[in-house]
């Protein structure tokens, strides 16, 4: 009796585990690399034939003549391999008291920024801490500044970062965002470098 149980659960948990983990998995990879190649590689972006990053994870910009990132609590900061938020809810003191006020205090020196009228985004991590983006409004706030560090004017950056804000998903998933790895590429090739102070 229990040998007879015993067999077709070891052979249907064979047959499970090569059609989940191997023939499922194989046909989707296969479908993704042939539909969707650029995505189905981490979408990687290039610059003279150099990887440079992923437009779909972010990495900390600190140089004045480019556009920042939000702050992430990934690591040590934008480390893929340990994505993550800082589990701090908004009753948290250390957030508000520590974090918050210590990116606040940043935001104003960098930028300029009033208090009050900073954009969430600039202030607080996402909840991977590998967003790449940033909102139109935090892009604003920054333009003066590499502008300045560039030696153009506000109105040229502004036009570049104008150029690569992204709409919404479909047009009403998400809110309009501007990918900070993309813009800053698009910086150094359309303002040479020359005018940038060298980090």
């Amino acid at each position: 009796m229990l040998q007879r149980q015993l067999r077709p659960a070891i052979v249907m948990t064979l047959v499970l585990c090569v059609i989940t983990g191997f023939i499922y998995p194989g046909i989707v990879t296969g479908l993704a690399q042939t539909i969707f190649p650029h995505q189905a590689a981490g979408s990687l972006v290039q610059v003279n034939g150099k990887v440079v990053g992923s437009a779909l994870i972010g990495q900390p910009f600190t140089q004045p003549y480019y556009f920042h990132s939000r702050p992430s609590a990934a690591g040590s900061g934008y480390d893929a391999t340990a994505s993550s938020g800082t589990n701090k809810g908004p009753t948290d003191r250390k957030l508000a008291d520590t974090l918050i006020a210590s990116a606040i205090d940043s935001a104003v020196k960098t930028d300029g920024v009033v208090k009050g009228k900073i954009p969430g985004d600039m202030v607080t991590s996402s909840a991977s801490g590998l967003d790449p983006h940033i909102s139109p409004a935090n892009a604003a706030l920054q333009v003066a500044r590499v502008a300045t560090a560039r030696g153009v004017t506000a109105a040229v950056v502004q036009s570049l970062v104008t150029a690569h804000t992204e709409g919404r998903q479909f047009g009403f998933f998400g809110e309009p965002r501007v990918n900070v790895l993309l813009l800053n590429i698009a910086l150094d090739s359309a303002l040479a470098r020359s005018n940038a102070p060298k980090p």
